[in-house]
Order: structure tokens, then sequence, then C-alpha cells
């Protein structure tokens, strides 16, 4: 049973970073697809980025949804075991729970951060808050 556990949400101001952080206990991730999604108060959920998965480190493909590129990136940190969300110049717009999931393929599919992802990803992390707010 594949168990994601996201971490680093919390209270930033306007134009700030933060950094989230993906993990599975006892269960690698170098090989799957690892996307984020977040929902904001009242909204849908939504997509944010993918990392694909990799036989080799370095060769994960990432994609961030086009509204958020130039702010937010993906990446991995192999030796930890961790898919890492950077968000630069926070905006009040981004305050959502965030989740991290995974539909336990190897490859991202872009069509799927165009929607919820309830209905493609087979597995969700518990979310972590982020509130941008002076």
């Amino acid at each position: 049973q594949v168990q994601l556990v996201e971490s680093g949400g919390g209270l930033v101001q306007p134009g700030g970073s933060l950094k989230l952080s993906c993990t599975a206990p006892r269960f690698n991730l170098d090989y799957y697809a690892i996307s984020w999604y977040r929902q904001a108060p009242g909204k849908e959920r939504e997509g944010v980025s993918c990392s694909a998965g990799t036989v080799s480190p370095g060769d994960g493909v990432p994609y961030v949804v086009d509204y958020l590129k130039g702010r937010f990136s993906i990446s991995r940190d192999y030796s930890k075991n961790l898919v890492l969300l950077q968000k630069n110049g926070l905006k009040p717009d981004d305050t959502a729970v965030y989740y991290c999931a995974t539909d336990l393929d190897h490859v991202c599919q872009p069509a799927n951060l165009m929607n919820s992802g309830l209905g493609s990803m087979h597995t969700w992390g518990q979310e972590t808050q982020v509130t941008v707010s002076s």
C-alpha cells in the first residue's frame, strides 16, 4: 500500500517562497510519476505539476501547468526519496491545500493536470496547507 506524505506548508507573505515535499515511507518514488494538485477554498481541485518517474536519476521530465510556469517548479531529491514543489513569488491566490498524488504510472499525463485528478490518481497524500497573507 503506497502512502504519500506531504510537508512544508505554512503561512507566507505575498512575494515569498515555500518548498513543499512529498515522500513515501517504505516506498521508492523514483520510478513513479508524482503530481501535485491544490484546492483553494470554494474552488475545485486543480493540477499544478508532475514529475515523471525515471529509471536513472536525472531522466525525470517535469511538467508545470502553464499559468504557474516561472513561479513554480518541481524536482526530486533521489537521495531522500522526495518530490519537491518550489513555489516563488507567492500570491494570495496560491492559498490552498496542496496534495501530492500518483497514478502509479511512470510517465506524466499532462491531461491529468487539466482536471481535478480525482478520476485518474490512484493515491493521494493527506494534504498540506499553504496560506499566503500579509
